[in-house]
């Protein structure tokens, strides 16, 4: 064994670092979404061509991904049995897949205590206390995910709509959003037939980007996802000299919107999703005796 990976999928992109089995990361690559509840196929399609692509970005031969060892935090791990069946077709030699919580954790905060919340196209939350870990939502978007950039997009597309019809107030954010269907309210009800997670999630920064201009629909949005995210981080019972990550693509958006309870936890995490993946592949695999202590 002369490499690990480590790999970071979500709703919106697949991320893969090749490191070497000290844990210093010599290629990085990105590919398209991999979450494995909502299409186990073509997680499957875009982890390969991801940890494909890390390899060639290290100067180093493909054909040498059977013979490496794989980490890999992805959304839609912690329900049913796609976790199982995700590992059973992966081409690497060994591989084990986590929840994106755990490895983001261990990114976050290392082998230590302390939390961290993952705001991106879906939401999940994590804190470890006195060595014990507990994990808070990522149930996904239809019944969870809440305060994610795909609830944020579909409040949107739904807030948008009540507007056309006069059952609230428009404002600049809904008829710039009706606009983008062609001012055709039946084109959104069609987007939203096929649309995934993250087709949803990426209409979430035009959301803050209304609302630091004082547009009401966009701040009556942001208000209610951030209660929800405020909720799910007082479910961790975070003590008040515990580290708090922020992590995801709308993190820096959240982070100055959070009340002063929370702001005073913030922390610089240690490292990302995609680093945790790596520092538990090389612990595992580069060093297991370590790992078992």
């Amino acid at each position: 064994m002369n490499f690990v990976l480590g790999i970071d999928g979500g709703g919106t992109s697949c991320r893969a670092a090749l490191a070497t089995v000290e844990g210093a990361v010599i290629g990085r690559a990105k590919s398209g979404a991999a979450n494995i509840r909502t299409d186990l196929t073509g997680a499957r399609s875009n982890i390969v061509e991801a940890a494909r692509q890390a390899f060639i970005a290290a100067g180093q031969d493909p054909d040498l991904i059977p013979q490496t060892p794989a980490i890999l935090g992805l959304a839609g791990a912690n329900v049913g049995t796609y976790r199982q069946q995700l590992e059973a077709i992966l081409p690497f030699s060994i591989s084990r897949v986590e929840t994106d919580a755990e490895i983001a954790l261990e990114g976050a905060v290392g082998s230590g205590d302390g939390a961290m919340a993952i705001l991106g196209t879906g939401t999940a939350y994590m804190a470890r206390k006195n060595g014990k870990s507990r994990a808070i939502g990522g149930w996904g978007f239809q019944v969870g995910d809440q305060g994610s950039g795909a609830r944020i997009g579909r409040d949107l597309l739904e807030q948008t709509l009540l507007a056309y019809d006069g059952v609230r107030e428009g404002s600049p954010l809904t008829q710039s959003m009706l606009a983008v269907f062609r001012n055709n309210p039946e084109d959104v009800v069609e987007f939203t037939t096929n649309a995934k997670p993250g087709d949803f999630g990426g209409f979430a920064p035009k959301v803050f980007e209304h609302a630091a201009k004082g547009d009401d629909v966009a701040n009556w949005i942001l208000d209610r996802a951030i209660a929800d995210v405020e909720a799910s981080l007082g479910a961790l019972d975070l003590s008040d000299d515990a580290p708090l990550c922020l992590l995801g693509g709308l993190a820096p958006l959240y982070a100055p919107r959070l009340s002063a309870r929370y702001r005073a936890l913030l922390k610089p995490p240690l490292d990302d999703a995609l680093g945790g993946a790596v520092q538990m592949a090389v612990r595992l695999f580069a060093r297991p005796a370590e790992a078992a202590r």
